[in-house]
């Protein structure tokens, strides 16, 4: 592939640091047949009634909504997704020993997939991998309760046992919902890296879902270089050293080749 001009700053501002932290978003992970949430064809924008699903307090109190969420948790693409060569070239960039921490939006967990090592991804937005109970706080592989739902189960309940009583509260995927605070630990860990490293590489996130999309001004003010890879604008394109437009199973890998 001939390089654009975009794409040859980047790499020469990659191939120049040596502390990168990594923020993406659900743009990395189209190209492994799982759709974004708010662009043109958007799950979110198709269907706007969609984003209840994702509100906490929603979700809490309408049964009928938790069962609707748990039928779109069976049908979703994230069951069959395999990473993609986005995915892959942040693996050879942690290789190179050059990646601090990999911060991600996506509750798809397609970076561990792919190879990266779980110590250096933050999940800030949580994962679908796993169920929480609201109620005792107990974690569940994801597919072990989809089979519950498999079976019939519309709306399952915790099914954790203590002192001879079963819990039977709520269930819910290991997201952030709208309405629910992040893990402190996972903020505070983001923002410090994002205050150390040397350059912010944001690659498709609109930048616009906060507190995340913050890590860009917090490195960017601490004297980190930044670079957007995103297939639209964002919202911090103008504080970026570098903003990359294309495809980004293609430019990433460009970006992030060994100089």
């Amino acid at each position: 592939m001939e390089l654009p001009d975009a794409v040859d700053r980047a790499r020469a501002l990659v191939g120049a640091s040596r502390r990168i932290v990594v923020l993406t978003g659900a743009g990395i992970s189209t190209d492994s047949g799982i759709p974004d949430f708010r662009g043109p064809s958007g799950v979110w924008t198709k269907n706007p009634e969609a984003e209840k699903l994702a509100t906490l307090d929603v979700y809490v109190s309408d049964p009928d909504v938790r069962r609707r969420a748990w039928r779109s948790r069976l049908d979703s693409p994230t069951w069959t997704a395999r990473p993609n060569s986005g995915h892959e070239a942040l693996v050879a960039l942690e290789r190179r020993g050059v990646l601090d921490t990999l911060v991600t939006q996506n509750i798809d967990g397609l970076h561990q997939e792919a190879g990266s090592d779980p110590g250096s991804v933050v999940e800030i937005h949580g994962t679908m991998r796993f169920v929480v109970c609201l109620s005792c706080g107990a974690r569940t592989p994801m597919p072990d309760v989809l089979a519950r739902v498999r079976a019939g189960d519309e709306d399952p309940q915790c099914a954790e046992e203590s002192s001879g009583a079963t819990c039977a509260g709520i269930l819910k995927s290991a997201t952030i919902s709208f309405g629910q605070n992040l893990v402190v630990e996972d903020l505070v860990r983001s923002e410090e890296a994002a205050r150390r490293c040397d350059l912010l590489l944001a690659v498709g996130s609109t930048l616009s879902v906060y507190p995340a999309a913050g890590l860009v001004p917090t490195a960017h003010r601490a004297g980190a270089r930044v670079v957007i890879v995103n297939g639209q604008p964002t919202e911090y394109d103008a504080i970026a050293d570098v903003v990359v437009r294309g495809p980004i199973g293609e430019v990433l890998p460009a970006i992030v080749s060994a100089p």
